[in-house]
């Protein structure tokens, strides 16, 4: 018997072999597809219930078996198994058009969504029937035949676009490597770095020496340590390059192509620009909204930037006699000047933070918070004996939540810090089915003298997951796919970034962060040396930001049809955020992934709106207390809770009482004095 197939709660990992998941991914599906088909073929007239609610719920062994899956295949996988990822996400992919553009299936909505004005609906009703209408609208469920087609041609070529385009930015990082033979070019670089270098070389069967390449493990560290500034030049000169060179991996053409395609399609959707689009389902709502938040926060950071970048002119002067700084120079002596400013070093932290210890004090702040309690269980199947499982239990003692943590590197796993759900929350036939929740990091595992010991990036790292964690765990909604994290994209990193502000407080790290050896508590003064040194170059970095999200509502606000020159272009986007002298030999829209071949089209101001919003709520925990019970309760109740039952900004006014102002963010940042 397949396990995949048999209703199942907890999953029974040690049960399931490689084999048993296409068979059972095909019945899902077949099931699925039969769910559909009497959804459209019932005579009854289209109702909530029998169409709305009917697909809602449609499909959930099929969820629970990519859940599980799909979970594995990044927390423990194989090469049998990312071969079935290549054979099953294709048919999953084809399982989700046919849904989408099934007709008789859209019509039943389309009768229900006409009627929404007077039926008895809830608030989350209401919200699921409008996400439903729109997820096939908006894939031009409601186009005349002509308009479909030329829908389907135009994502089709920018599938092939993004997808040559990405091809070409990896070409031109594998296309270029320095490798060194001399000592004195790697000068400066820390032992451990040289080591890697060193390795590289031999791995490219280079006859010793270092070698260097456009990859972030490389290049960061040597734009940071290397003394040899031609060097640094010529790497810098390298990657800001990449997709801008006369070659064939040239991505100008391409840039400017999808930029055109992408305004097309939301044209004939009937949306002005592909941001209108893309902005429809995000907090910001309007590219309006975006371009004057961005020029907000870009007037009150610019005077700090300005600040900040002659101190580092200035000491770079001072140091080496450095008449101009140019880009190649400013993580260099951005770093140095770093280290004059504040004596911290990652070892002298570390044995504060032993891995359980951490672990224990973030369940004691939720405990403090929210009443909940973690008790550790032995008899949950896990998928590896590194896993630890735990059920959440409220104040009244009710089941919560089963929680799975994952936290040491190993082969199979990919590498990074996330949160995900083995299984959603939901509410039918009276009972609340409660969430799976699972949080999966990777953490220097410990040794035989030393426990594991977290750096504090660690810490704060492990508090940001289990800010999604519990986002999940206090899900309490009524349909699925609005549950927990299923929230809109500039939303979603809330719950996350302001547990992080607990790694900063006295009254919080007092819990956990004792000494492993001593139980001493951590000294206060190196926390305040910790928070000191987060707000380092902070106007800087903001500028940074911003030109990003400017340059993305530059390709993707307004209509791009008009651009020729995409160095040009991009000039134009950055004339207000620039600090160093112009590099006319490298332009970052040929090679800005993010937003040419990820998802951030149009998003990329989420990073900062997603601060302001945690900046803003944490204001509110400061002033009343950290461990507020009052606070943390309508936190729980409008945020946690609700998922994306109701528009995100009306969720947080319940919270905050207002909307988020972005003075919590510059004051938090340092920032204030330059606005």
């Amino acid at each position: 018997m397949n396990p995949l197939l048999v209703p199942f709660d907890d999953a029974p990992f040690s049960k399931i072999k490689n084999e048993h998941f296409k068979p059972a991914f095909l019945k899902a599906m077949e099931d699925a597809r039969a769910e559909i088909d009497a959804i459209t073929a019932s005579g009854d007239a289209p109702t909530f219930g029998n169409t709305i609610e009917a697909l809602e719920f449609s499909g959930q062994q099929l969820d629970r078996i990519s859940s599980v899956f799909f979970n594995l295949n990044s927390a423990e996988t194989n090469d049998a198994m990312q071969q079935l990822a290549q054979e099953i996400s294709p048919l999953l992919s084809e399982f989700g058009n046919d849904i989408t553009l099934n007709e008789a299936l859209f019509e039943r909505i389309k009768k229900v969504h006409a009627k929404r004005e007077i039926l008895p609906l809830t608030t989350e009703q209401r919200t699921l029937l409008e996400k439903r209408y729109k997820s096939f609208s908006r894939n031009g469920a409601n186009l005349p035949d002509d308009k479909k087609k030329r829908l389907r041609e135009i994502d089709a070529e920018l599938a092939q676009l993004k997808l040559k385009f990405g091809e070409n930015i990896l070409a031109e990082t594998n296309a270029f490597a320095l490798h060194l033979t001399h000592e004195r070019d790697v000068d400066g670089l820390p032992e451990g770095e040289k080591e890697a270098a060193a390795q590289r070389a031999r791995d490219k069967g280079k006859d010793g020496g270092w070698l260097i390449t456009l990859d972030y493990p490389s290049y960061v560290p040597f734009m940071k340590y290397a003394k040899n500034r031609e060097l640094r030049k010529k790497l810098s000169l390298a990657f800001g390059s990449k997709g801008f060179q006369d070659n064939e991996r040239n991505n100008e053409e391409k840039v400017l192509k999808i930029a055109q395609l992408r305004h097309e399609r939301a044209n004939l959707l009937g949306y002005d620009t592909h941001a209108h689009f893309v902005l429809e389902e995000r907090m910001a709502k309007t590219p309006e909204k975006v371009t004057a938040f961005l020029n907000e926060l870009l007037e009150k950071a610019k005077p700090a930037a300005k600040r900040e970048f002659e101190e580092l002119a200035r000491f770079a002067r001072e140091t080496d006699g450095l008449k101009r700084l140019e880009k190649w120079d400013g993580p260099y002596y951005s770093e140095k000047l770093k280290q004059k400013l504040f004596d911290l070093d990652d070892e002298r932290l570390k044995p504060y933070f032993k891995l359980e210890n951490v672990i224990d004090g973030v369940f004691q702040v939720a405990t403090k918070l929210f009443g909940l309690r973690f008790e550790q269980v032995f008899d949950v199947d896990t998928y590896h004996p590194e896993v630890k499982t735990y059920r959440v239990f409220d104040a009244d003692n009710h089941f919560i939540s089963l929680f799975y943590a994952d936290f040491h590197p190993r082969p199979g796993k990919r590498g990074g810090a996330w949160m995900t759900s083995f299984k959603s929350q939901w509410k039918k036939e009276g009972k609340n089915s409660r969430p799976h929740i699972s949080n999966v990091c990777n953490f220097t595992p410990s040794t035989p003298s030393k426990p594991s010991l977290l750096t504090f990036n660690e810490v704060t790292t492990l508090f940001h997951e289990f800010g999604h964690g519990l986002h999940g765990m206090l899900a309490n909604t009524t349909y699925p796919s609005l549950s927990g994290t299923s929230v809109y994209w500039d939303f979603v990193e809330l719950p996350s970034q302001v547990m992080e502000n607990w790694c900063y407080e006295q009254e919080a790290l007092e819990l956990f962060a004792k000494h492993y050896e001593t139980g001493a508590v951590i000294p206060m003064e190196l926390v305040k040396k910790i928070k000191a040194s987060a707000t380092f170059q902070e106007g800087m970095q903001t500028l940074r930001q911003l030109s990003f999200g400017l340059l993305d509502m530059s390709w993707h606000g307004a209509d791009p049809t008009g651009i020729a020159n995409v160095k040009a272009h991009e000039e134009a986007a950055f004339k207000d955020t620039d600090l160093y002298p112009p590099t006319p030999e490298t332009c970052m829209s040929t090679s800005f992934a993010h937003i040419f071949q990820g998802g951030y089209a149009s998003g990329y101001y989420s990073y900062k709106w997603a601060e302001v919003l945690d900046a803003d709520a944490f204001a509110l925990f400061k002033e009343k207390g950290i461990f507020n019970r009052e606070v943390a309760t309508k936190f729980k109740e409008h945020v946690l809770s609700k998922g994306g039952t109701e528009d995100p900004m009306v969720l947080y006014k319940r919270f905050r009482g207002q909307e988020p102002k972005v003075e919590a963010l510059l004051e938090r940042a340092g920032l204030l004095q330059g606005a």
